[in-house]
């Protein structure tokens, strides 16, 4: 089963931009897509329904905002819209979707960017998320996890093009760098660096700003985190920085 997560920054756009016709390509078992800004007015999916991928939206309430889709060629055995808090799901932030084997956690977490105020929610929702992890793998009917999505922060200084400038940054603060190895210890592991090791130089978001992906002056923003369980059944993990349809590129994982 091969997996994908990709921040699109708007579907509607990404669409416009040849993605259908990438997604044709690649074929990938289950698409997660994150901040799809599709407001609670229907999308056309079709294009997705054409490729033989059944399709689950769970955009937030405002237009033009956030928002998470998963599309799997596989019919899931159950599909869980949100994490049952109104403030995180009105603004679509997670869509989980259970196979026989696996359960396809799709989340966008918020970015903090904006002010002080969006990254204390933020850092309200870091602390929430893990509690929510811990209780669904405690959980003995959900089957093990993988976690992906756009989690806007990173862990470690290898993971973006400049950390001493960023240290206090909203995605590599201190705070966020001690709740992303705490996550880590709860019995999950990256499978980017599980493949990849310690190598320099991946990044998965790239400012539209001064060439900033040419340079590739980046952050890896996107993860794939899986349960330990899991670990013996993954036989691939990587980024796509070629594939260009929005700032961010695909993050995928492999698992038998």
């Amino acid at each position: 089963m091969k997996i994908v997560s990709y921040n699109v920054n708007g579907l509607r756009s990404a669409l416009s931009k040849g993605l259908l016709d990438w997604v044709a390509e690649a074929a990938p078992d289950v698409l997660c897509l994150q901040e799809i800004k599709a407001g609670r007015e229907p999308m056309d999916v079709s294009g997705f329904e054409k490729l033989g991928y059944h399709a689950y939206l769970y955009p937030a309430q405002k237009p033009g905002y956030s928002g998470v889709a998963t599309f799997a060629k596989v019919k899931p055995k159950a599909v869980v819209e949100g994490c049952g808090q109104s403030c995180y799901d009105d603004e679509g932030r997670v869509l989980r979707l259970d196979f026989d084997n696996v359960s396809v956690l799709n989340t966008y977490m918020p970015s903090g960017t904006s002010g002080p105020e969006r990254q204390a929610f933020k850092v309200e929702w870091l602390h929430f998320f893990r509690k929510y992890v811990a209780q669904l793998r405690a959980d003995g009917s959900t089957p093990p996890l993988l976690i992906g999505g756009d989690f806007n922060c990173c862990q470690t200084p290898i993971d973006l093009h400049n950390p001493k400038a960023n240290q206090n940054s909203p995605g590599y603060t201190p705070e966020e760098r001690q709740w992303f190895a705490d996550f880590l210890s709860d019995g999950l592991f990256d499978t980017f660096r599980h493949h990849h090791g310690e190598a320099p130089g991946h990044y998965s978001w790239w400012s539209y700003r001064a060439g900033s992906r040419g340079r590739n002056v980046g952050w890896r923003l996107d993860h794939w985190l899986a349960d330990a369980a899991l670990q013996p059944r993954l036989s691939g993990a990587g980024l796509l920085p070629d594939v260009v349809h929005s700032d961010h590129c695909p993050a995928w994982v492999e698992v038998s």
